[in-house]
């Protein structure tokens, strides 16, 4: 087995799915590293090919002193996927005191099993995932109501 690759950097981005180009904000980012802007790219599109286009997906980038990279790609946040299901643009300016809209758990449920694909949520409980959505949403102004009327 050989040594662990000495790690250059970590790049963190927002990139929209299937939307990673070799323009800015990916290409300045890969580029200080010489890393492959155009592998980057299409093995980025082809990951994310399954959901929406211009939805922002957040990825992690670990590049390599010998100008090779890993790269993990995670789902949408939470506040994306509630303002989606929501059909809002924002979160309200009070919460607490102005509902936004209202959910219902199941909307709740859902964004969870999406959530789970995640690889930090792998081993979590839905139960969990859908508590802290739901803390989320809250803080956003977003009532989560058992059935919508």
């Amino acid at each position: 087995m050989s040594a662990a690759k000495a790690v250059a950097a970590t790049i963190r981005l927002t990139v929209p799915a299937g939307g990673a180009r070799p323009a800015p904000p990916v290409g300045p980012a890969l580029g200080q590293y010489r890393l492959n802007l155009m592998a980057f790219c299409k093995d980025f599109n082809a990951r994310t090919q399954k959901y929406k286009p211009e939805t922002p997906m957040a990825v992690k980038i670990t590049a390599y002193k010998d100008n090779t990279f890993e790269f993990t790609v995670k789902s949408p946040s939470v506040s994306w996927y509630l303002k989606k299901a929501a059909g809002v643009e924002s979160g309200s300016s009070r919460p607490g005191h102005v509902t936004a809209s209202t959910l219902s758990v199941r909307h709740v449920f859902e964004i969870a099993k999406v959530k789970q694909s995640d690889p930090y949520l792998q081993n979590m409980p839905l139960e969990s995932i859908s508590k802290s959505i739901i803390g989320t949403a809250n803080s956003m102004g977003i009532k989560i109501v058992k059935d919508l009327d």
